[in-house]
């Protein structure tokens, strides 16, 4: 149950990432959105793609100011982009905290234990 509500989360932020991009949407705070889909989907995200979310969360500006370059689509473009990173950086923020609380949680019982 939990991994589709994660996935579920996930494929919303992506879909509202290009729609938000595309289409104003009156009376939503998108970023805010974006960045709370994003925290319940990095509750399902695996420890071995905690590293790859933070990449892609320090590569979707870059990217986007590169494709703002572009003639008549790239302001569009850079929008998606940074709506892409605002999700992302949701889902490595959970993801990563759960991961500490893991091995602080180790390193504890690990204090006890002879």
């Amino acid at each position: 149950m939990l991994a589709k509500i994660t996935g579920l989360a996930g494929a919303l932020s992506i879909i509202l990432s290009i729609v938000a991009a595309l289409i104003a949407i009156p009376n939503l705070d998108v970023a805010l959105v974006l960045v709370l889909l994003g925290l319940v989907a990095g509750v399902g995200l695996a420890s071995e793609r905690i590293v790859g979310f933070l990449v892609a969360v320090m590569a979707y500006p870059a990217l986007g100011a590169a494709l703002a370059l572009l003639p008549m689509v790239g302001e569009k473009l850079n929008a998606i982009t940074g709506n892409l990173a605002l999700g992302a950086a949701g889902a490595a923020s959970s993801a990563l905290a759960i991961y500490l609380y893991g091995q602080v949680k180790n390193q504890l019982m690990g204090m006890t234990a002879k």
